[in-house]
């Protein structure tokens, strides 16, 4: 059984999150699971520190994407939004080039506060960051109201 509100696709998610600091660090959404979301991210120039490894930062900006499109996917986006309330990581591995890949799982889902576990790996499968994501469930104002519902409506309609 999905924990999201609606019955969103693949394709919602891509739309909903393909844009601004995501697409400019090539965060591509690749799976929707009825627990889940799974998206990846290239190491490159853009994405590595000075060292020449992925920078902490862009495996936060991944974390945040995954565990915040998820949480504003459990709840009904027409009234209320899911704001991050405070993420952290621990770097146990690094990556110097490809791809690493992103899964966020529910840890819990309160009426007021989500929380989110996002494991991201190398291509070889192995573990370089864990993170979490905590999310504040406010209610929306009339105008974001109006402004969501037309969202919302357009995506399932799509």
């Amino acid at each position: 059984m999905a924990i999201w509100f609606d019955d969103f696709k693949l394709e919602h998610v891509i739309s909903l999150r393909n844009n601004n600091l995501n697409k400019h660090l090539g965060i591509e959404f690749t799976e929707l699971g009825d627990d889940y979301i799974i998206a990846r991210m290239p190491v490159e120039d853009f994405t590595r520190q000075s060292r020449g490894i992925l920078h902490g930062g862009a495996s936060c900006v991944l974390a945040e994407a995954l565990g915040s499109i998820a949480s504003n996917m459990c709840i009904d986006m027409r009234k209320q939004k899911a704001v991050g309330l405070e993420i952290n990581a621990n770097h146990v591995r690094p990556v110097s080039s490809g791809y690493v890949t992103g899964k966020t799982t529910v840890a819990s889902l309160g009426r007021t506060v989500h929380v989110w576990n996002i494991d991201i790996s190398n291509e070889q499968g192995k573990l370089n960051c864990i993170s979490r994501l905590t999310t504040a469930i406010v209610n929306l104002n009339e105008e974001e109201k109006k402004v969501n519902t037309e969202l919302v409506e357009s995506l399932l309609s799509s």
